[in-house]
């Protein structure tokens, strides 16, 4: 195990699948790379805990690098209204909430689509981008508290 996760560091190390600063996740675990070591690597959680994984793990097991090629997340909040509401209002609403959030990125440009429609609702998505991967969190809460109240002072009813 020694030789195959200080093996497995010199392939981080050089190949660089994975950087410090990097967002990752593997399994239930997502978190910063704050550190790359001989044989693991250090991860700190959202939480605050930092979980140290061994390099061979980050060769063999699937990690997801949120950040390697860019760091835009996607937000997307997905909402249903009642049937009867007009579609077009949702769309110019939510996409007016996004677009005014300082941390939502101009490029790509925020959207509200509808993505269902039947006899009692009609289903929506805000998809919106931000390039402040920590903070991500925080800004999908702002933006879903824009679009209960773009919908509250209007009264249209959520389904």
């Amino acid at each position: 195990n020694i030789i195959n996760n200080f093996c497995s560091g010199l392939i981080v190390l050089f190949e660089r699948p994975i950087r410090v600063g990097d967002v990752i996740q593997m399994g239930d675990t997502e978190g910063v790379v704050e550190r790359i070591g001989i044989r693991a690597s250090f991860i700190r959680t959202i939480h605050g805990s930092e979980v140290i994984v061994p390099n061979a793990k980050l060769i063999s097991d699937q990690v997801t690098n949120w950040t390697f090629s860019n760091r835009l997340r996607a937000i997307e909040i997905p909402v249903s209204v009642a049937a009867g509401t007009d579609p077009q209002t949702i769309v110019d609403l939510w996409t007016e909430a996004a677009t005014k959030h300082p941390l939502v990125t101009a490029a790509p440009q925020p959207q509200a689509l509808m993505t269902k429609f039947g006899a009692d609702l009609i289903g929506f998505e805000l998809r919106a981008y931000t390039n402040r991967f920590s903070e991500w969190v925080n800004i999908r809460s702002d933006l879903a508290v824009a679009m209960h109240d773009a919908l509250t002072a209007r009264k249209i009813p959520l389904r």
